[in-house]
């Protein structure tokens, strides 16, 4: 099963990038269904890096749920609507199924299920008229005889045949042959030329000749110059009469009403569609391509996604679905915080470094693999993006160990690339308000109090002044769509290393914000960039506050 490796929403390029490098790591050491993805696509500075590492992006999944598509079966044995009841009953009892899809010019038209199809054996029942009556090709009949053709005479038209079996007296059955119009009739005799002359002379549809016999060449003759088709049967008399039956063609007990399911839908609401259906099986389709099937057994208890979660911890940060999939491992460098939870031990790294990309590139370390030049790339574009190139008070002295033995396997001058990457995709200047204050954001909960932290790195403040009205706009929209108490916006200068801080709302308690008020709310922080290590415990220590006042 595949194992996919999430950053968080909203995906910064420590997030991105840890992700590419683990799922590389985890395939080197044992998983090799690992998989990098992400929540959205990547900002113009991690598609820099990626490009510059020579790395595709990863997969972008919005919601990790399983769909129908990710569990129906795609070996799928199915039937066409010109088959007979022989030919499926064959392939239901070689698979042990109970039901088959129904193709036409490889659409699918129905379903027929094991029940419907034993009908058409049944047929009529003890009528002596309709227990006899078949609608098939003498092709198929041959088919299913494992017989010859002597004479053949448009043998792949379906008729509605009846089947007339030449087990009585000579003048009693010429009588019998007389109740039915002879291009429908079927005789099944054995070595009774007194039988198969009058069939023939009456120009019936065709004559089967059970038991190995043959007919006559002046039969022969006769059967030619009437158009009657010759058949040799290898069985006796009852038992091709028997087959015979078999090869009634399932059109008339196709099941064409019935319900689908389409690839894209979520496995509960696929649940939901097929609660109350009494439906065997069902037909996973695209438009009118048949995808898979499924039953109702496989969609009880499917197996659940599994999950690798870098650079959070914290569900409200993870891909939409993640708390119905199987986590098996967290390699983090925040707070722990949400409601994350397991039913079994996973493995559980959380370290107080600069970058989730300096943990993978310790796993590398630690397990002797020197990562190739472009993952090796790609961590120090993490680190760097997360550490401002160890110029954040989030950096740690295993960052600068960890960067300093990543820095000749890049294969790349790391001061010039790090101002290469910090001059690109400024999103003052590149996105809207809305794609601003959603670019890198991380909601948070605390006591009860949801919010939203954003961070965006420029060189200067400029383009902010230019800005700040639809960018508070942009903030107050997005806080009461997700119904948060407030979001932020953090502004960090990577030349001053100090920050603006745009809110949405000013909560209560927000007086106490140790930082100059510069204006409603905006506030100016000197010397902080790190939103985990500096902004977000500052956020916390206020929130505290105003609710022991409130208390």
């Amino acid at each position: 099963m595949t194992v996919f490796v999430f950053g968080h929403r909203n995906p910064d390029t420590d997030a991105i990038c840890s992700a590419i490098a683990y799922a590389d790591f985890l395939r080197r050491t044992g998983r090799p269904d690992a998989v990098a993805a992400c929540c959205g696509p990547p900002n113009q500075r991690t598609e820099f890096a990626l490009k510059r590492a020579g790395l595709s992006q990863p997969r972008i999944i919005m919601d990790i749920r399983p769909e129908v598509d990710d569990i129906c079966r795609r070996d799928v044995v199915t039937a066409e609507q010109t088959d007979v009841f022989y030919e499926v009953y064959q392939k239901m009892h070689e698979h042990a199924l109970r039901a088959i899809p129904v193709l036409c010019k490889g659409k699918l038209v129905g379903i027929v299920t094991l029940l419907e199809l034993m009908e058409l054996v049944f047929h009529g029942g003890v009528d002596p008229i309709q227990s006899r009556q078949i609608n098939s090709s003498l092709d198929k009949i041959n088919s299913v005889l494992g017989g010859e053709f002597e004479l053949a005479f448009e043998t792949e038209r379906i008729d509605d045949l009846v089947v007339t079996v030449g087990a009585m007296s000579a003048e009693g059955f010429t009588q019998r042959l007389s109740m039915f119009p002879a291009n429908q009739l079927l005789v099944v005799s054995g070595d009774r030329p007194t039988i198969q002359l009058p069939a023939i002379e009456l120009g019936v549809r065709a004559i089967v000749v059970t038991g190995g016999y043959r007919l006559s060449s002046g039969l022969l003759q006769l059967a030619k110059s009437r158009g009657v088709s010759v058949i040799y049967s290898p069985y006796d008399t009852a038992t091709t009469t028997m087959r015979i039956k078999a090869a009634r063609s399932i059109d008339s007990v196709i099941q064409r009403d019935f319900v689908s399911l389409s690839p894209r839908v979520s496995v509960s609401r696929a649940k939901q569609q097929i609660l109350r259906s009494t439906q065997p099986i069902f037909p996973v389709v695209d438009g009118d391509q048949l995808v898979g099937v499924l039953s109702k057994t496989d969609l009880a208890n499917p197996a659940r996604p599994q999950l690798v979660l870098v650079d959070h911890n914290e569900l409200g940060q993870a891909v939409q679905g993640a708390d119905e999939a199987e986590i098996l491992e967290v390699l983090d460098h925040h707070r722990l915080g949400g409601s994350l939870q397991t039913s079994t031990p996973i493995r559980f790294v959380n370290e107080p470094v600069g970058s989730t990309c300096t943990l993978v590139a310790a796993k590398y370390r630690t397990a002797g693999i020197e990562p190739p030049a472009s993952i090796a790339l790609c961590l120090v574009s993490g680190m760097i993006s997360d550490t401002l190139f160890l110029r954040s008070p989030t950096t740690t002295d295993v960052d600068r160990d960890i960067l300093e033995w990543l820095r000749p396997l890049c294969g790349t001058d790391l001061d010039r690339y790090a101002n290469e990457f910090f001059q690109i995709g400024s999103a003052l200047r590149n996105c809207t308000p809305e794609d601003v204050v959603r670019e890198d954001c991380k909601r948070f909960e605390d006591d009860g109090v949801e919010f939203s932290i954003s961070q965006i790195e420029e060189i200067g403040f400029d383009l902010f002044w230019q800005r700040k009205q639809d960018l508070h706009r942009a903030l107050v929209e997005m806080a009461t769509s997700e119904r948060l108490a407030f979001s932020a916006l953090m502004v960090t200068d990577i030349a001053t290393n100090g920050s603006l801080l745009l809110m949405s709302v000013e909560p209560a308690g927000w007086e106490e914000m140790n930082y100059p008020h510069l204006e409603d709310n905006l506030y100016k922080l000197d010397s902080v960039v790190s939103r985990k290590k500096q902004l977000l415990p500052l956020i916390l220590s206020l929130l505290e506050s105003q609710a022991e006042a409130t208390r």
